[in-house]
């Protein structure tokens, strides 16, 4: 299983409506961080779970869901999480 694929089935736990996952890691290549394995991702989530949540509650959500993957599989994570509704605002991430 790719780590990806990993991280999309526990953001799961979220219910998200729209999950888009991008690696960026080739663009890291040579950067400290990469030299340990971790991976740079882009991530744009729409949930439910966001609604009434501000940014840092949104992204502790997802730090929780990931646990162990933040510290190993996954070395930077940018992300953009919004409420239903918020994501028509946005056309991409």
């Amino acid at each position: 299983m790719t780590v990806a694929l990993e991280i999309e089935q526990k953001l799961a736990v979220l219910q998200p409506s729209r999950l888009q996952l991008q690696d960026d890691s080739a663009l890291h290549a040579g950067h400290e961080g990469a030299k340990g394995g971790g991976g740079h991702y882009s991530l744009t989530i729409v949930s439910p779970q966001f609604s009434g949540k501000n940014i840092v509650a949104r992204h502790r959500l997802i730090y929780a869901a990931l646990g162990p993957m933040m510290q190993r599989q996954i070395h930077a994570l940018a992300i953009r999480a919004y409420a239903p509704g918020e994501q028509e605002e946005f056309s991409q991430p």
